[in-house]
């Protein structure tokens, strides 16, 4: 064969682009990659959705006391949080981070903002757990 031939051939071998073989290849080493993000980045997301429910719990409470100084009291549980929305302490009532309405009651003159968190239910553990000014106030996470 003469050196021009073996020329071409070599082009011809260098132009053909990936084989199914290496694309599988980049394919498989792609995929491990987006799995170990997510392996990361999931729990993060729980531990955010919590962090802001317990911020939005602290922004209302500090609605209800300015609602407090205005009225001299806090609303009733029947009134709720749509009382502070009324008397303008509040522009509109957040949802927790998983959707939900927050839950007040006011026994005994002592308010607590309540999210049931990713359940929606009272009770449960781990991101179930409820998220509550109460837990808060006692130091508790």
């Amino acid at each position: 064969m003469s050196q021009t031939t073996q020329s071409q051939q070599r082009r011809r071998r260098n132009r053909r682009g990936m084989t199914l073989i290496e694309i599988m290849v980049v394919i498989t080493i792609l995929g491990l990659i987006a799995a170990a993000v997510g392996v990361a980045v999931i729990p993060q997301l729980e531990a955010a959705r919590r962090d802001t429910a317990g911020l939005d719990i602290k922004n209302i409470q500090s609605a209800l006391k300015l609602y407090y100084t205005k009225k001299g009291k806090y609303p009733d549980t029947s009134s709720g949080l749509n009382a502070l929305v009324e008397a303008q302490t509040l522009e509109q009532l957040p949802k927790d981070p998983w959707g939900n309405e927050y839950v007040y009651l006011n026994e005994g003159g002592k308010p607590v903002i309540i999210s049931y968190a990713a359940d929606g239910t009272a009770g449960g553990e781990g991101n179930d757990a409820d998220i509550s000014s109460a837990d808060a106030a006692a130091g508790k996470k």
